[in-house]
């Protein structure tokens, strides 16, 4: 059995990749700090479908241009962690005289908060794969 085509699993990455592209979102905002006219950008928030009890997770697709698969972290087939998410423009509070919308202090906290967010993705992938590991051990062994 494929771990991805575990519903838990394929969320996680799909979290993890939106991460990965949100924080380079980021970094690029924060590289374009002193352009004069620049507006920071941000991604759209990531989303599950709820659904019904006992439904599979999946993204939404808000518009036909995004999400277009569950993205991989590898590049590969099904959309790479620079793929499947798109950038919209995300004026931050204040805006200088050159036109510049990017505020330095704002985009730090973008940053740590992503970091955090990925942190924990990565603790429950890790959790998951321990459990997995527990229930395939035979009994009474570890």
């Amino acid at each position: 059995m494929d771990i991805q085509s575990i519903p838990l699993f394929a969320m996680l990455r799909s979290r993890m990749g939106y991460l990965t592209q949100r924080e380079q979102v980021i970094a690029q905002n924060v590289a374009n700090v002193s352009t004069p006219g620049f507006t920071p950008q941000d991604l759209k928030p990531f989303a599950v479908d709820k659904g019904g009890a006992g439904a599979r997770p999946t993204l939404v697709q808000t518009n036909p241009g995004h999400l277009t698969g569950v993205p991989s972290l590898s590049g590969g087939a099904g959309g790479g962690a620079g793929q499947g998410f798109q950038a919209v423009a995300a004026p931050d509070s204040d805006s200088t005289l050159d036109g510049n919308q990017v505020v330095l202090e704002d985009e730090m906290m973008k940053m740590n908060q992503t970091r955090s967010d990925y942190d924990a993705a990565v603790g429950i992938y890790q959790k998951a794969m321990s459990f997995l590991q527990m229930a395939a051990q035979e009994p009474g062994k570890g």
